[in-house]
């Protein structure tokens, strides 16, 4: 069984890289604006919309993984990703096909296969719970990397349209093959001579909880404000990326769009590295850091124009906002336990959804209207410091209710 259970997690991984594919959606930012002559907000709404839709569509996934196990729901999953992405290559002008196609069907396909390994692997992995999730959603985080530099080439090849049916078709093909090995481990399974330490069950509820009684606990909705909180920092740069380091560093839509992968990796690295910090620190001490380093990148981000040090900024967010998906599947098992984590961490998304439609929309609209990304980042400066209290608050359900 330890065997099989790397094995799961490897596939697991990869198929978490085809889903963060739409990480890289700032390199179509530019061409779709200047074909077809629709505005910075309007583009930046389609990256926002397959956001909240992957937020709703993991809980109805986790609810579903519950009922007929996870294989069927990472097939699914896969399937409307891919399907949503090569739909948009028929959007030509009308910017609700691309709403409808990317944003609605393939937001539900991302929604569905990622709640999947994130349930399936803290199942597997109880000995290392706050680790493996976080190299599974790792794989979410370095989509951008090999996504960002193939999609621009094909951009400037064969066009824009044409490019989303290309990976469209890639990301069905490499999704299904992952998604088919999905499974749980049998009822009762731990690794063998593996007993939890004091310290870590310290860290956790002493029951297991239902969808139903976790939403009547305050933590819950603690949890959800912290993942909302910090993923609307993150996502706001993540959108405007390429924009942002052509702007800001000077640099051309090329340079660009490799400073866009070699700052994704901080993505998935922070999503493994955090995960690691709170296995050893806890999960709230990990969240307090995260935050705090936030409050002084955004505050200096917009100051700096060398390529080099916006990297190293931008990589540095993005490895807190990556933290915050690493750390926050094992917070909520800790919380509430691993039975139910598909269904209770999978509405716990819709905070990512709602992220999606603060952090990204505020810092276009606010581009639009003063021309520099200042304002924006100095508004998130605020929202992270402010953040930094919820992690300083919460305990554990069972200890504190």
């Amino acid at each position: 069984m330890k065997s099989n259970r790397w094995g799961i997690a490897f596939a697991g991984v990869v198929l978490q890289v085809v889903l963060g594919s739409v990480y890289a959606w700032s390199v179509f930012r530019v061409p779709l604006t200047k074909q077809f002559h629709w505005t910075i907000p309007q583009v930046t709404l389609t990256f926002t919309i397959s956001i909240c839709v992957l937020g709703v569509a993991a809980f109805f996934g986790g609810l579903w993984l519950n009922r007929s196990g996870p294989r069927v729901v990472a097939l699914t999953g896969a399937f409307l990703y891919g399907a949503g992405t090569l739909l948009a290559s028929f959007s030509g002008d009308r910017l609700w096909w691309l709403y409808l196609s990317y944003g609605v069907i393939g937001g539900t396909g991302l929604g569905f296969a990622y709640i999947v390994p994130i349930s399936v692997l803290v199942k597997w992995f109880p000995d290392r719970r706050g680790l493996i999730t976080g190299i599974a959603v790792g794989g979410f985080g370095a989509g951008a990397l090999v996504t960002a530099p193939v999609a621009t080439h094909l951009i400037q090849t064969v066009g824009v349209l044409q490019t989303f049916a290309y990976l469209g078709a890639a990301y069905a093909l490499l999704g299904l093959l992952t998604a088919y090995f999905m499974q749980n481990p049998p009822a009762g399974w731990s690794p063998a001579g593996w007993t939890p330490s004091i310290k870590l069950t310290a860290q956790r509820s002493a029951k297991e909880y239902t969808l139903k009684s976790a939403l009547m606990t305050w933590q819950w909705w603690a949890l959800w404000l912290i993942l909302f909180l910090n993923s609307s920092a993150g996502i706001s740069v993540i959108s405007q990326e390429s924009p942002i380091f052509q702007e800001l560093g000077k640099v051309t839509v090329i340079v660009a769009a490799g400073m866009v992968g070699v700052v994704s990796i901080g993505n998935a690295f922070g999503r493994v590295f955090w995960a690691w910090i709170s296995d050893i620190l806890t999960r709230r001490f990990a969240f307090v850091v995260m935050f705090l380093l936030q409050v002084i990148l955004f505050w200096v981000l917009p100051t700096i124009s060398s390529a080099t040090l916006l990297t190293v900024l931008s990589f540095i967010i993005l490895m807190c906002y990556g933290g915050g998906f690493g750390t926050m599947p094992a917070f909520t098992a800790d919380y509430f336990g691993s039975k139910n984590v598909g269904p209770i961490y999978g509405l716990m998304l819709t905070a990512w959804g709602a992220a999606s439609a603060f952090g990204p929309l505020l810092i276009a609209n606010m581009r639009q209207a003063t021309g520099t990304y200042r304002s924006g980042f100095h508004v998130l400066t605020a929202v992270v410091l402010v953040s930094t209290l919820f992690p300083l608050i919460i305990r554990p359900p069972a200890r504190s209710n």
